[in-house]
Formats: C-alpha cells, sequence, structure tokens
C-alpha cells in the first residue's frame, strides 16, 4: 500500500490543484505496488488515471475556458498572460525575504485603505541576485496570491533596431498598467536597465532606458512592476530611487536546502537519506538546480525500478549539476 508520505504528497498535489504532478505520483504508486507483486492493484490504479484523463480532456474540448485579460493588438507581441496559481508557502526562502514579501502583500491587501490616507502601497519592486533562486518566481507568488493576471514583458518583442519605436511600445506597456491591473514582470531587466555611461549616446537602448524612468516616475496606476535582473551592478544608478523596494535574493543556506531536499523528496521512500550529506554536497547550488537535481535522481529510480532512493544516487546527480555549473561558467 502507499506509504503516508506519498498519500501526504497526492493530498498535497491535489489541494494545490497540480493535476500534472497528481497523476505522476499514482503511476509512481502504481510502478511501486506493481514491483512488490501486486499487479491487479497496479493495474486498476493505471486504468482510473486513463478515465479520469479521458474525461478531463472531454469537458475541456466541450468547456473551453474564454480568456480573459488577453493582449490585444500591438500588445500582442510584448506582453505574454497568465494566471498563477502559486502561493508564498509554495516558496522556500530566507526569513527577511518572506517577511518583505508579506509586508507587500498586505499593503497590496489594503490599497484602498492606504489610499484613503494619501497614502500608496509599495508596487514597483526590483528583484536582484543570481539565476533560479526565486526572483520570477515571486512575480508568479505575488499575482497568485493577488488574484491577478502576471504579464510578463517579451523582450524580443519590445527592443527594436529603429529609432523611437521601442520607446513606443514601452509606452505601450504602461498604458496597459492603467487599463488592466496586474504584475507586470521586466524579467533581465539588465537588457534595457545598463548605465548610460555605458551605452552609445545615440543608441536605442540608451533612448529606452530614459522613457522607462520617465513612464515609471509617472506611473499612478494600481499595477505592480516588477524587474528582476541577475546583474544589479551593471543598472543605471537614477534606477534605484525608482522603485519602492529592492529585494536582493541569494543562495539557499543549509536550512533551506534541507527544508526544499525534504519537501522534493518526500513523493518517495526517503527514510534512508543522509541529508546532511546532500545538503553538505550541494552549497552553491540554487533553488532551481536543487530542485532540477531532486527530479533527476526520482527519475533514475522509476526508470531502473529501485525500490528506494539512495544517498548516492543524489549525491551523483549533485555532482552531474555543479559539472555542467562549472563547464558554463
Amino acid at each position: 500500500m502507499p506509504k503516508a508520505e506519498q498519500i501526504k504528497a497526492l493530498l498535497k498535489s491535489y489541494l494545490d490543484n497540480d493535476e500534472a504532478r497528481f497523476y505522476s505520483l499514482v503511476m509512481q504508486v502504481a510502478a511501486s505496488e506493481a514491483r512488490k507483486g501486486h499487479i491487479k492493484f497496479a493495474e486498476e490504479l493505471k486504468i482510473l488515471i486513463d478515465q479520469a484523463k479521458n474525461k478531463r480532456n472531454a469537458f475541456q474540448h466541450e468547456h473551453v475556458p474564454i480568456p480573459i485579460l488577453q493582449p490585444k493588438g500591438e500588445l500582442t507581441g510584448l506582453l505574454a498572460v497568465e494566471f498563477p496559481k502559486l502561493r508564498l508557502p509554495d516558496m522556500i526562502l530566507p526569513s527577511d525575504i518572506l517577511r518583505r514579501l508579506n509586508r507587500i502583500l498586505k499593503e497590496q491587501r489594503y490599497i484602498s485603505k492606504l489610499n484613503s490616507h494619501g497614502l500608496n502601497p509599495r508596487r514597483k519592486l526590483l528583484l536582484t541576485g543570481p539565476p533560479g533562486c526565486g526572483k520570477t518566481m515571486t512575480a508568479s507568488v505575488l499575482a497568485g496570491e493577488l488574484g491577478i493576471p502576471l504579464f510578463t514583458v517579451r523582450l524580443d518583442g519590445l527592443i527594436t533596431k529603429y529609432m523611437g519605436e521601442t520607446a513606443a511600445k514601452l509606452k505601450l506597456i504602461f498604458d496597459s498598467l492603467e487599463q488592466a491591473r496586474g504584475v507586470y514582470l521586466f524579467d533581465e531587466f539588465d537588457s534595457i536597465g545598463s548605465q548610460r555611461a555605458f551605452l552609445n549616446d545615440v543608441g536605442e537602448i540608451h533612448r529606452v532606458l530614459n522613457s522607462f524612468l520617465v513612464f515609471i516616475e509617472k506611473d499612478k496606476s494600481q499595477s505592480l512592476i516588477i524587474a528582476a535582473t541577475n546583474h544589479p551592478q551593471s543598472l543605471d544608478h537614477a534606477l534605484f530611487r525608482r522603485f519602492d523596494d529592492v529585494v536582493e535574493y541569494r543562495h539557499p543556506d543549509q536550512k533551506q536546502l534541507n527544508s526544499m531536499f525534504k519537501n522534493r523528496l518526500s513523493v518517495v521512500d526517503s527514510k534512508n537519506i543522509d541529508f546532511v550529506k546532500i545538503v553538505e554536497a550541494s552549497q552553491g547550488l540554487s533553488y532551481a538546480e536543487v530542485a532540477s537535481v531532486c527530479d533527476e535522481a526520482i527519475k533514475d529510480m522509476i526508470i531502473e525500478e529501485r525500490e528506494v532512493l539512495t544517498t548516492e544516487a543524489i549525491l551523483e546527480a549533485i555532482k552531474e549539476k555543479k559539472e555542467i555549473k562549472d563547464n558554463r561558467a
């Protein structure tokens, strides 16, 4: 029968409405039961999953949801929209960052009360730090917590070589902030926010930066603006005072690594895993890299039809991840 950790993981994926993970967990249980000789039970689980998927697909075909707040006209090439379901408990972050995010959410939820006293909530945020440490996920979580759409700015559609065209497109985005409340994410923000001293005076990016400074200064909408960058040192100094808050992300410490490994590995038998050893070995990895390590180790366990996940298998996945990271450096 399924173990307690597997049952908890199944319930969590159901409550999170994460169908893909729910189906994957059930199939893992079925495979485990089949290896134990419970062939009939395993087959019944697989049949039930197939029936559930077929029923779901038929329902979605008959009830195609009508997209709302989809970018139209020129905005279609500038903004990508989604409606995240992530919540703050889904993130493992240092306590100081969690406090700041909770403060932002609290001010947003009391926006009318603050406005009635002539005050504005924090809503222009600059997120800095290394890749894979939660900056982009934070934008999704804020949108999910507030029940508003996440609009991601498409830099490939925004930046062009034609004089004045990029600034005009940027104005369209800031107009959208007024018309459709949401979280607007400028990822890889250093591509448009680099220091003006480093730019060609007649370059298009120079004009874009100046336009951004003007637009963000004048913006009085109720949307959240989130700029995320891995290279804060390259940003123009004038940008920093335009933001209400600057949040610096960093690699997880031992406590956060331990929590993340235990959370990600809860779907398998992990009672014999030496968490102290794998946490020590994974120092310097980002949250995203740790998630990838766990997923790779679990996939190998399933493919090789092993009963339990071993410390050695996880250490091997960590070693491979670090080798890939070093080769990219």
